[in-house]
């Protein structure tokens, strides 16, 4: 009962922070952010969000996103929308936002906001993100399950449990293919449940009794590549379709011609394409790894964080996933955790070199632990990112680290994650081998010591010049205390060093898409 008491009122702070019920046109979460659609988005105050407890930082994109760390925006987010329910049925009517005035306020301000992230490309990578995201639970809770099974398996315990710790951890892989059908449907714009029916046909078994391009075809070939493209395939019939059909008889003939054309392809094209485009996916990095493993470990443990930042990193989802499908655990995610690491040792050193700025200091201890945990953002926009330097000594130690995960994996150590999502100590229960659970923790775990000694020491001797030293290494005590939605008192935060719960340098801070425009504060180096 006080966690729920704890999450509602997470959620009533918040609320009308970002202009209330009225103010809130659409609702959503991923991993650890909280991702509200806002009407006006100049009714949102930026500064006492970023001061609520809860709060470890915003991120404006084409949705505004509150961070609140794993597992905690899951609770909040079905308070948050129940109270916003709530206000709008107790709302009067003179004060909807959907009126004609309130809406031409924040015209301007939305259109500039999309605009500035509407490139074709980011667009594209998001509606990717958009499908796989929402299976990444699922691919977590699994994949645990998958590491508990194999444990017990090694040890010889429990016999009678481990098949059915199998059938749980493999069900939902076995089938993935249809679920990503369904939501790549979903998110181009057509029918979700055609675009799962026309998907399904990639793991049902009897496609073993079909020849294809002069080989018989087998259940889940294509896997999650092949079922996107069926999908999409889908949508465009579906869509052409409904073009010509008449209305009387669209319930009948559309998904009739839908799932037979888009099928028939998928089955005498797609599958086999895909299949072939899967496995040069897994044979390339198996080759990557095994023949340049730390060099490659250092260029992808180095450039993950700015990839991050310009939002490339969702093109490896699909990726990560397709490994996962094939191998059992993608080879490159504990890599790119690595930059988690660097990020962690960077913010240490941060700590030690600014003794005086009580400001940055108090933002480092409380972004620490999700650091830790694998949530970088509190650490990114309120601390490294700002300050410059520590942002690019930060990706000199996720280089670090990745090449020494690397490295073994070239060594024939392989090491790979069950599931996408978490990273830092969280990825520990959903690791994975070649070579035994704990011969993978230990060089995972070495990995994340080296990415955190590198960070740390390249942030220490080279992450401040000495004018930014002499801006920063002076106390920053806040001015008088104010009050927030929670009732509680927070210090007023210091323009240029961060709020100790989110971004630095006040409302105009870098966001996670586009770090370089010019209504965004300089960064310093």
């Amino acid at each position: 009962m006080a966690t729920e008491d704890k999450n509602r009122a997470t959620a009533a702070a918040i609320l009308p922070l970002v202009g209330g019920a009225a103010n809130v046109s659409s609702i959503a979460h991923c991993m650890t952010r909280l991702r509200l659609g806002l009407h006006d988005r100049s009714l949102v105050d930026d500064e006492a969000l970023k001061a609520l407890p809860a709060v470890m930082g915003v991120v404006e994109d084409d949705t505004y996103q509150i961070v609140l760390g794993p597992g905690t925006v899951a609770r909040v987010t079905p308070e948050f929308e129940q109270l916003v329910e709530e206000g709008r049925e107790a709302a009067p009517p003179q004060a909807a936002v959907s009126s004609d005035d309130l809406a031409a306020q924040g015209a301007a301000i939305k259109a500039q906001q999309k605009a500035k992230n509407a490139t074709p490309f980011k667009l594209f990578l998001r509606k990717i993100a958009n499908i796989f995201v929402p299976l990444i639970p699922a691919l977590i809770g699994c994949g645990i399950i998958a590491g508990l099974n194999g444990l017990l398996v090694n040890l010889g315990r429990l016999p009678a449990v481990t098949p059915a710790l199998a059938a749980m951890a493999s069900g939902f892989m076995a089938l993935i293919a249809v679920f990503v059908g369904y939501n790549t449907a979903k998110e181009f714009g057509g029918t979700p449940i055609l675009g799962g029916a026309v998907a399904a046909i990639i793991v049902f078994p009897g496609v073993a009794n079909i020849d294809a391009f002069g080989q018989t075809l087998s259940p889940g070939q294509g896997g999650v590549l092949g079922a996107l493209g069926a999908a999409v395939l889908a949508v465009y019939v579906e869509k052409w379709c409904r073009r010509w059909v008449p209305e009387a008889l669209d319930v009948l003939v559309t998904p009739t011609l839908t799932v037979l054309i888009s099928g028939l392809a998928t089955i005498f094209g797609l599958m086999y394409v895909a299949g072939e485009i899967s496995s040069a996916i897994g044979t390339f990095a198996d080759w990557l790894l095994s023949n340049g493993g730390a060099g490659a470990g250092f260029v992808l443990g180095g450039l993950f964080l700015p990839l991050v930042m310009l939002g490339l990193h969702q093109a490896l989802i699909p990726i990560h996933t397709t490994l996962i499908e094939q191998q059992g655990y993608t080879v490159l995610l504990p890599i790119l955790a690595m930059a988690g690491a660097g990020q962690v040792g960077a913010a240490m050193a941060v700590y030690f070199r600014l003794p005086r700025n009580e400001s940055i200091r108090r933002t480092i201890k409380s972004a620490l632990p999700a650091g830790l945990l694998g949530v970088g953002e509190p650490l990114i926009y309120g601390v490294s990112l700002p300050l410059g330097r520590p942002f690019v000594t930060a990706c000199v130690g996720g280089a670090f680290g990745g090449g020494f995960v690397g490295l073994f994996n070239q060594l024939g150590d392989t090491v790979g994650s069950t599931a996408i999502g978490p990273s830092g100590w969280a990825l520990f229960p959903l690791l994975d081998g070649n070579h035994g659970l704990g011969s993978t923790i230990a060089i995972y775990g070495a990995g994340l010591l080296v990415g955190y000694v590198a960070g740390f020491l390249a942030t220490y001797f080279f992450g401040f010049s000495k004018d930014l030293l002499t801006e920063f290494n002076v106390s920053q005590d806040p001015a008088p205390s104010t009050v927030t939605a929670t009732g509680g008192p927070h210090p007023t935060p210091d323009t240029g060093t961060g709020t100790g719960t989110g971004r630095a340098n006040g409302p105009d801070s870098p966001d996670s898409t586009d770090p370089g425009s010019p209504e965004k504060a300089p960064v310093r180096v």
